[in-house]
């Protein structure tokens, strides 16, 4: 697939082309096996089991009967094709496997093998398949070629989720010790300091401490980022990314400048910095559990009575999906606000309360759009209203910019392309994948780029943001064309300066 290198030249673009296929085109693309330690610090075995072919069966049979829904998505495909072009990493690749159907089958076979009547005695008029080292190899590399956005499932008749069925495949290799380093090896440091960076607390606190100076110069307004306030009203819980990175930290400022201007009592939390949680990755609800357990904890131990989440995606769908089961009740928190809240509406219900002042001008040099990051999208709502996570970003852009340009429907909002890194695929030994899985999201930012002059694109997601800004360049845009909405609304919000005593 050739992609334009400058977007104004691009003709012709069609997010939704058909791909050639390229058998076997993706095989090799596998992520960095886990270490024995990074595979202990989830609870997972250090290396390949010996008997790992009947451990991973004996885990199969623990998951089918522990979640209904797998053995639902298994039993019902009827190949209907729906789902085949749905996939961006399919249209990235051509490679077949990378069909969502097909990515299925490869557990779906063993699954028949070993788990029905059929299957056990006339295999091959089943299409069953004993468990062997190919097939294993087949599963850690495309169980790792699908990011888990659930574009898919929209699509298909029977509401079948690859999702489920790719954390279920990755759950049985972790279990048997065939684990990816990249989430790993991050959720390991979330268990231990409390972040995906492993950022103590000193190194946290100089690095908000600098922010604080960096604003305070920029705008002569002593907005605060505190940390670890006891009695705070607010805990925020944000991607560790909002630290150290562009855009993500300017996003941070944007939210800090948001709690300034409402005047609100606010904190961050050492112990449970961190947003996201990559158990959902790997499909561990155990190890999904422990990290919301640490928000708990942190929300107890400095008495707040409100729960903020950062612009992270996949967190905000562990928030908004799990949190409550895995770490409720959050009976101590003030009943007034939801459990928990995305910052889009917190900052939403300041403006629609006439509490932030903004002047859309100090955004005219952008010409914008916006992503809906695919957990927000497909797995969450905001808001009091269905869509709400669709329009309540959407709203803020345009009380902030006064030019907004929404990329063709086929491809946003319930529709809406991957970013190309999601579910746990964020790790440079698969950037040629990222690459590819880019490119439907890519086109039709092509699109309204000629269309309408568009020069960058917004998210409220730590991965999109992290992804975007590293393939942007691939086709035709700066790294910086990717921008955080909070990022937006710290331009345009008007903080008044304090006055000089006389």
């Amino acid at each position: 697939m050739y992609i334009k290198n400058d977007p104004s030249e691009a003709t012709q673009i069609d997010p939704l082309e058909m791909p050639a296929l390229c058998p076997g085109a993706m095989e090799g693309s596998n992520p960095w096996v886990a270490s024995p330690d990074h595979q202990a610090s989830c609870g997972f075995p250090g290396e390949l089991v010996d008997n790992w072919q009947e451990k991973a069966i004996e885990k199969m049979g623990e998951l089918l009967t522990k979640y209904r829904s797998l053995k639902v998505y298994l039993d019902s495909c009827v190949k209907c094709g729906a789902c085949t072009d749905k996939c961006h990493y399919f249209l990235g690749t051509g490679d077949p496997k990378n069909m969502p159907v097909a990515r299925q089958d490869l557990l779906r076979k063993v699954y028949r093998r070993h788990f029905t009547l059929a299957g056990k005695w006339f295999p091959k008029l089943v299409g069953a398949e004993d468990l062997t080292k190919e097939v294993l190899d087949d599963w850690y590399s495309y169980f790792h070629q699908c990011s888990q956005c659930r574009r898919c499932s929209v699509f298909c008749p029977y509401g079948i989720d690859t999702a489920e069925i790719s954390m279920a495949g990755r759950e049985i290799l972790d279990h048997i010790g065939k684990g990816q380093k990249y989430c790993n090896e991050i959720i390991g440091k979330v268990h231990t300091i409390g972040n995906n960076l492993g950022l103590n607390k000193n190194a946290l606190r100089s690095t908000l401490e600098g922010l604080e100076e960096d604003i305070e110069d920029d705008i002569g307004v002593p907005v605060k980022l505190p940390l670890d306030k006891k009695g705070a009203e607010i805990l925020l819980v944000t991607p560790s990314a909002d630290f150290f990175a562009e855009p993500h930290v300017d996003g941070l400022i944007g939210y800090a400048k948001v709690f300034h201007a409402a005047g609100a009592n606010w904190t961050i939390s050492s112990y449970a910095s961190e947003a996201a949680n990559f158990g959902m990755f790997i499909g561990s609800y155990e190890n999904m559990r422990e990290i919301s357990l640490r928000i708990r904890q942190a929300a107890l131990d400095l008495g707040v009575k409100r729960i903020v989440f950062g612009e992270c995606g996949h967190a905000w769908r562990v928030a908004y999906s799990f949190l409550n089961t895995l770490a409720g009740p959050f009976d101590f928190l003030d009943p007034r606000y939801p459990v928990p809240q995305h910052i889009c509406e917190y900052t939403w219900d300041l403006i629609q309360e006439g509490k932030l002042n903004f002047d859309k001008s100090k955004n005219d040099h952008i010409k914008l759009t916006f992503h809906d990051s695919c957990n927000v999208a497909r797995a969450t709502r905001m808001g009091d209203k269905p869509g709400g996570q669709f329009e309540i970003p959407r709203a803020i852009l345009r009380t902030v910019c006064n030019y907004y340009y929404d990329m063709p429907e086929d491809t946003i909002k319930e529709a809406t392309f991957c970013c190309g890194g999601g579910g746990g695929l964020l790790t440079d030994e698969l950037m040629d994948l990222r690459k590819k899985g880019s490119s439907p999201r890519m086109k039709a930012l092509q699109t309204v780029n000629q269309e309408h002059g568009v020069t960058h694109m917004a998210a409220i997601c730590a991965i999109c943001k992290t992804q975007f800004a590293k393939v942007m360049p691939n086709f035709g845009f700066e790294r910086d064309s990717i921008l955080s909405v909070h990022q937006l609304v710290s331009n345009a919000i008007i903080l008044e300066a304090p006055q000089d005593d006389e």
